[in-house]
């Protein structure tokens, strides 16, 4: 029988055509799938591609007076070329909302409690913590206050926001993954985004007072002023006041409960704590240069993420135009000033006009102070003010969120602030703080740009409202000054250390500090200046800045040494210094390490011998092949936990969320007295000795670092000082390792010049001198852009990592944007 005949008398297999119905069903369907993925792959990258701005481009721009012209060099740094200041604002904002819109956006959100109506639900607690500041209508009042020439130049730069995002053909990529439109840039949008700095920067909340509060009312005197020191041996101060240590208390003035051998400090314990990171900053004058230059160095420590905070820019107009107040900064027949500038406001933050150059770090000094109330003089309806009981301000805050939901919240404000949450003792507390002020936030700082000398700069930095910055400003004459740029309260009645009740009139804040009365030193006799967040000055100008919570100032130490030690320093010297990450601060704690591990110590765990020739190895850098660092460094941040979990434990049980270290930044100085002179009063009872306190702290360390599994050799400082940069949007799935920077381990650490840490550390590094411009360098993680198809979103990071010099002015143009007056 032929197969076609057995095939017709066979019987049929049930299924088989429904079997291959389904197949052809299915091919089908995957054809479909596979061409509606193409679709929407498709679809998306013409979004992304869409987001991205049109370098060489010619656009008619409402608002503007006359033609301004865009030059991008090879790194997408803009020259921006126009006829007056107002022209130039409305440009910068032209190139901000095309290359930075969604960070200007997260930034103004950030400062006004209004993120959930772009990312939903999830952010309504920030948003709710920072609603109770009111810092919307701050914003809004502090544009009402500015001179018309100023207001007019913050409503030019958002004109030029609105025109920029929309020259884009789609809206930047990260509201396509949110789901969610831009919002236009309104002026007041730049106020919020100088609020948000005032947020990052100071403590709105009044925490370092309530956290000394609380260690003022729950240990003896002695050793509060033991734990709480007003300086250490490390002291560095630009005028030679050294304020030292408190003593060790002694026995019969110390009565501790006993401790268990839990207790530690509740320190977070993965190593990445910040809280000591600060910013970098120092002067030198002509009188030590070779050529007489003056040159200002400065490398701001924040937290890192892409695209960098900060947006690179030169602006050139004019020298007649008339903005300056101070003088004008000569190039010919224009005014020329480069440096950085901050999404969101129309100002050179820090950079150099050719004849000034100006820095900052953060000043650390006191701005805000915690109002508190006896039970007797607050109830839940009125409060005692110097003028009898008055009642509470309350106030309506609508926190709206994406999806078109809706939530009150109930603001309850005082005269001197809002209130916040009961202290330790369950007095009602409100905090007063120079960022409720709008006479506190201003673009006064727009005035450096024409500065003409170190005295000019220091005047306008007094008048700037700002957070409180250490100012560092050199200028072409090889001239350097210091001084704190922002509005500084003029206290009454009280030193601003410790909350209390303002209910009699006896404290207050009168006013502010007049710009002649805040302190400065210009033209020191040594010609150095140098700041890391360290307290600057002592005796009646320290009186007058309070104390915010200074750094310790080993990093300041180690930076003057380096300093007084150079010959007719350079540029490249400079550079030298800042990515110096010689570890010169830990080397009395590994000498007291090594006498730790006696030979007793280290036949009794081998682990602890191993440890002991790794430590003897370590060549005294924080590199990222140096393990005796890391062993080193953890070693004391297991002596200070337990240390000091034992001798504030009294300050836990009461406030279980109580961190004595993330408050105080001053520690060193009890820590390295106990750990030298061995007190025995305050040694936690479960040691029977200090060597056995020094060898629990060891053992401590090492469980720590052999906690992965790994063995200890291989417990590197760079296999935690690992970057770890990344856009807000980089965790996500798919795209996230597209928004990220690499892996790269990197040296540095706290406590030395080069501050570095997984996401924080230098978010740029500036060297210039006045008139010298092109010998700059500058350096700053990511890139120009946002967007992470440009070019510019990374081509500035190598050069960051690897500390290779690049210049400081933009190079030679590449792309132009030709931006035309709307006739």
């Amino acid at each position: 029988m032929t197969r076609a005949a057995l095939a017709e008398t066979s019987p049929k297999r049930p299924g088989r055509g429904w079997l291959r119905s389904l197949r052809r069903a299915l091919g089908w369907s995957a054809l479909a799938v596979v061409t509606l993925t193409a679709i929407a792959a498709g679809w998306a990258w013409w979004s992304l591609r869409g987001s991205l701005p049109k370098l060489e481009d010619t656009r008619d721009i409402a608002g503007l007076v006359a033609e301004v012209r865009i030059e991008r060099d090879a790194l997408g740094i803009p020259t921006i070329h126009g006829a007056n200041r107002r022209d130039l604002a409305l440009a910068t904002g032209f190139v901000h909302g095309q290359d930075r819109f969604f960070q200007m956006d997260l930034l103004r959100r950030r400062a006004t409690g209004e993120l959930g109506g772009l990312l939903g639900r999830r952010a309504r607690n920030a948003d709710a913590r920072v609603r109770v500041h009111r810092l919307r209508q701050v914003a809004r009042q502090a544009l009402a206050a500015e001179p018309p020439a100023r207001q007019a130049l913050v409503e030019a730069y958002a004109l030029g926001v609105n025109a920029g995002l929309d020259s884009l053909a789609r809206p930047p990529f990260e509201y396509l993954v949110l789901r969610a439109e831009p919002e236009s840039w309104q002026p007041e949008d730049s106020y919020a985004v100088l609020l948000a700095m005032f947020l990052q920067v100071q403590d709105e909340n009044g925490d370092y007072e309530s956290t000394l509060s609380l260690l003022n009312e729950s240990l003896p005197p002695a050793l509060f002023d033991f734990l709480v020191p007003r300086g250490t041996e490390w002291d560095t101060a630009i005028d030679g006041t050294v304020l030292g240590g408190g003593p060790l208390p002694a026995p019969n003035d110390v009565l501790l409960v006993a401790s268990t051998p839990t207790d530690d400090d509740g320190m977070p314990t993965d190593e990445s704590s910040t809280a000591d990171t600060g910013s970098n900053a120092w002067a030198v004058a002509g009188s030590r240069t070779a050529d007489a230059r003056a040159i200002l160095a400065n490398d701001m420590h924040l937290g890192l993420s892409l695209p960098n905070i900060w947006y690179r820019a030169s602006l050139v107009w004019p020298e007649e135009d008339g903005t300056a107040q101070h003088g004008t900064a000569q190039h010919g027949t224009v005014q020329r000033v480069t440096g950085i500038t901050l999404p969101g406001a129309p100002v050179i933050v820090s950079g150099s006009n050719g004849r000034v150059a100006w820095g900052f770090t953060n000043s650390q000094i006191d701005t805000s102070d915690v109002v508190v109330w006896s039970p007797e003089e607050a109830d839940d309806n009125t409060y005692l003010t110097p003028e009898g009981r008055e009642p509470y301000q309350r106030h309506q805050e609508i926190l709206r969120f994406k999806d078109g939901s809706e939530e009150t919240l109930e603001v309850i404000w005082t005269r001197w602030g809002p209130l916040l949450e009961k202290d330790h003792r369950g007095r009602r507390k409100a905090v007063r703080w120079v960022g409720h002020e709008p006479a506190a936030v201003n673009f006064h700082l727009l005035e450096l740009e024409s500065a003409s000398n170190v005295d000019q700069a220091v005047d306008i930095a007094n008048r700037s409202g700002m957070p409180a910055q250490n100012l560092l400003t050199v200028d072409a004459d090889g001239r350097i000054a210091w001084t704190i740029a922002g509005i500084l309260p003029r206290r009454v009645g009280f030193d601003g250390r410790l909350p209390g009740s303002w209910a009699d009139g006896s404290r207050s804040w009168s006013g502010w500090l007049a710009p002649e009365d805040v302190p400065r030193v210009v033209d020191p006799e040594s010609g150095l200046l140098w700041s890391a967040n360290q307290r600057m000055v002592g005796g009646e100008m320290l009186a007058k800045l309070g104390d915010g919570s200074y750094v310790l100032a080993a990093r300041a130490r180690q930076i003057r040494d380096r300093l007084e030690a150079l010959d007719q320093p350079r540029e490249l010297d400079m550079l030298t210094l800042q990515l110096d990450d010689q570890a010169l601060f830990l080397a009395r704690w590994r000498e007291l390490l090594l006498e730790v591990l006696t030979p007793a110590a280290t036949q009794a765990d081998p682990r602890r011998a191993e440890a002991r020739d790794l430590v003897e190895d370590w060549q005294g850098r924080a590199a990222p092949d140096a393990v005796g660092y890391r062993i080193v460094r953890r070693y004391r941040i297991a002596l200070a936990q337990q240390v000091f979990g034992h001798l504030t434990r009294a300050c836990k049980e009461i406030d279980p969320d109580f961190v004595y270290r993330l408050a105080v930044h001053l520690y060193e100085g009890p820590l390295w007295q106990m750990a030298r002179q061995h007190p025995p009063h305050l040694l936690a009872p479960e040691h029977v000795s200090w060597q056995a306190q020094h060898l629990a702290a060891v053992d401590a360390a090492l469980d720590f670092l052999l906690a992965d599994g790994a063995p200890l050799d291989e417990q590197s400082w760079g296999e935690r000082n690992t970057l770890a940069i990344r856009h807000p949007l980089g965790g996500l799935p798919l795209i996230g390792r597209f928004l990220s920077m690499p892996s790269q381990q990197v040296p540095g650490d706290n406590y030395m010049p080069r501050v570095q840490h997984p996401s924080a550390g230098a978010s740029e590094r500036m060297i210039v001198a006045p008139g010298h411009e092109a010998e700059g360098t500058f350096q700053m993680p990511g890139g120009q852009s946002g967007h992470p198809l440009s070019k510019h979103f990374d081509d500035q990071h190598a050069s960051w990592v690897e500390g290779r010099p690049a210049a400081f002015l933009p190079g030679a143009p590449l792309a132009t944007t030709t931006l035309r007056p709307l006739s």
